[in-house]
């Protein structure tokens, strides 16, 4: 039992208690009340969300119920004209089917693959923070928290990690010994809408697209009213740090990649969730990155509203695999176009799908942010080196 200290027997002065004392605690409690002020009005707000409730009941991991050799989640567009597998589709690898690796997220966006430590790096936005996945044994663990509400990643070829905040309205880059540097967070002295994803080319300049997403409510960022007029996608100079605009009619811009030549940039519109008669498709562009210009501006893929894309990535190959989700059930997962723009197949999850990339030591494993869940299937491609 822990014993409480004896209090001080009262001076035998007026009243029994000492004044000097009362006053001297009087004055203590004042500049307590003072300190108190102080602090107060130096607080600021939580920058997010940073305790949405997580599922009450994980999914279960591994390969997804019913799963078989071939997996019926993986649909071709052409007919197989052999028994094994679907005949002309990447995604298939043999004997493999998806598996859930990693679960109990509120929304997985952004995922990027760190090659030297076999781990993915994907963004919890409303939880505000970014999880680790590690390749070699399964662990998830948290990354960094606070995050700013970070949404796309992307690395360098230093091997840095780049993000877009949504509350930081910034894209920041972190260093090799963990410090942070903020690459872009106003235009024309005016603070960004929100970032939302980003690509570096060969020459280390940033491509990044800035919808109004993170700043529509409290739930994925702050809600602020937009400084910008448009809603753009830049380019951030690699020797001087300028920001420009390359593009400025997009409804919403949202996933961007660039093919593995660079020769193409392609960029996802997700303008439909501002208005039924907005567009739902990605766009193409030819790319010129020495010179950091777009040009030539095409329609490459449109998807089935009222479902909408907005995470890309190449293969080598020059394919193109994209996010599909917030529509109908049945086209939630994962689509791949041949460099023309027509449809291969597609891969099937139970979840909306907001974004992904290929990892794995042979690149040939491609990892699927399913809202509240992380996805793998082993593939017969490659995704392309760049990032």
């Amino acid at each position: 039992m822990t014993n409480l200290p004896s209090l001080p027997a009262p001076h035998a002065q007026a009243g029994g208690f000492d004044r000097r004392k009362l006053f001297k605690g009087a004055a203590a409690l004042a500049a307590t009340a003072v300190t108190m002020k102080t602090a107060s009005a130096a607080t600021v707000a939580p920058l997010g969300q940073t305790g949405a409730p997580t599922l009450q009941t994980p999914l279960p991991l591994g390969p997804l119920p019913g799963a078989r050799y071939p997996d019926s989640r993986l649909e071709s567009m052409k007919k197989p004209k052999v028994s094994f597998g679907p005949t002309g589709f990447p995604a298939f690898a043999g004997t493999m089917a998806v598996e859930r690796v990693a679960t109990g997220f509120r929304w997985a966006e952004g995922p990027v693959y760190f090659p030297a430590g076999r781990y993915v790096l994907f963004s919890d936005i409303p939880n505000n923070r970014i999880m680790r996945f590690s390749e070699d044994d399964g662990h998830v663990s948290v990354y960094r928290q606070p995050s700013m509400n970070s949404n796309g990643n992307t690395i360098d070829r230093q091997g840095r990690l780049l993000t877009c905040e949504h509350s930081g309205r910034r894209v920041t880059r972190t260093e090799l010994d963990g410090s942070i540097t903020i690459i872009a967070d106003k235009y024309n002295g005016k603070k960004l809408n929100s970032p939302n994803d980003l690509v570096v080319a060969a020459d280390d300049s940033i491509w990044f697209c800035d919808p109004a997403y993170g700043i529509g409510g409290y739930y994925e960022g702050i809600k602020a009213d937009p400084e910008q007029d448009k809603k753009n996608v830049y380019r951030v100079d690699p020797k001087s740090g300028e920001i420009k605009v390359v593009v400025d009619d997009f409804v919403e811009p949202n996933g961007l990649c660039l093919s593995p030549d660079e020769k193409k940039l392609y960029v996802c519109d997700t303008g439909f969730t501002d208005g039924p008669d907005n567009p739902s498709h990605i766009r193409v562009f030819d790319l010129d990155v020495a010179a950091g210009k777009v040009s030539n501006s095409k329609v490459f893929a449109e998807i089935p509203k009222p479902s909408i894309t907005d995470g890309l990535r190449c293969d080598t190959a020059g394919r193109l695999w994209c996010s599909v989700g917030w529509g109908d059930p049945n086209e939630d997962g994962v689509r791949c176009y041949t460099a023309d723009g027509d449809l291969l197949g597609k891969i099937h999850i139970p979840e909306t799908v907001a974004n992904l990339c290929f990892g794995g030591q042979q690149r040939n494993r491609l990892y699927i942010c399913g809202s509240s869940s992380l996805y793998a299937v082993y593939t017969s491609a490659q995704g392309a080196l760049k990032p």
